[in-house]
């Protein structure tokens, strides 16, 4: 397979690894060097594209991929007030994307569970629940997408949350997400109910990008001559 890669940091570099470890070829490499690079003449060479960028640019990288019939793997969040725009271009030109806030395995097996407990816990007002997540300082956008794809699972199942925060609750409908950015941390995410009598939690803790890189590449084959938005509920079969 032949992968046109959009943002060349640190991520990036790990998917090139990973990538190659596994018999692909990495025919494009877009940095903030070489952004007029991003076209229809250097796409046409690539099966399939990942995007791993910033919210302030991430759209405009999708957007090009898809009008030139380019499968895309966006792992790019804070942009989701133009998602549907995106899957709308993506239909018009009869090509594939797929857009998650967290590509890791772990993570996606994590938001499963996150749901179900949820549901569990809907009977049970006694119980407060908050989410809690740890990341990078150079992670631009807080909360994390991850931390909002917990939350609007929570808000799914849990009927007595109607909207989550990024303080501390003022209102018993609020779910609070709280967002702490360290230098040099992979990303954690806890979900905490607590009760009077005891308390429940679910922690995920990445130990490096592999993971992440892991996933995205997975994604890129499983979308390659693919047309239609997809998951990662597809990718993995939850």
């Amino acid at each position: 397979m032949k992968i046109a890669l959009i943002g060349y940091g640190k991520m990036g570099k790990t998917i090139e690894r990973i990538a190659i470890e596994r018999g692909h070829e990495v025919v494009l490499r877009i940095s903030r060097n070489n952004q007029s690079d991003l076209n229809a003449e250097h796409l046409a060479h690539a099966d399939v594209a990942i995007e791993f960028t910033n919210p302030e640019v991430a759209f405009e990288n999708v957007q090009k991929c898809l009008m030139t019939g380019t499968p895309v793997v966006c792992g790019s969040t804070g942009w989701n007030d133009k998602l549907d725009e995106a899957y709308k271009i993506c239909n018009e030109h009869n090509t594939a994307m797929l857009q998650s806030s967290n590509f890791s395995i772990g993570v996606n097996v994590f938001f499963k569970i996150n749901e179900m407990l949820a549901q569990m816990m809907n009977p049970y007002p006694e119980y407060e629940v908050g989410i809690e997540e740890t990341h990078h300082t150079h992670k631009k956008d807080a909360p994390s997408g991850t931390a909002i794809t917990i939350a609007e699972k929570i808000l799914e199942n849990l009927h007595r949350k109607k909207t989550w925060v990024n303080t501390q609750p003022n209102a018993a409908h609020e779910l609070s997400i709280v967002a702490h950015r360290v230098d040099e941390v992979p990303g954690t995410h806890v979900v905490k109910y607590s009760s009077p009598i005891d308390d429940i939690e679910l922690i995920h803790t990445a130990h490096n990008r592999d993971g992440f890189a892991l996933g995205a590449v997975v994604s890129a084959e499983f979308l390659k001559d693919k047309k239609g938005i997809f998951t990662m509920k597809d990718v993995l079969g939850l």
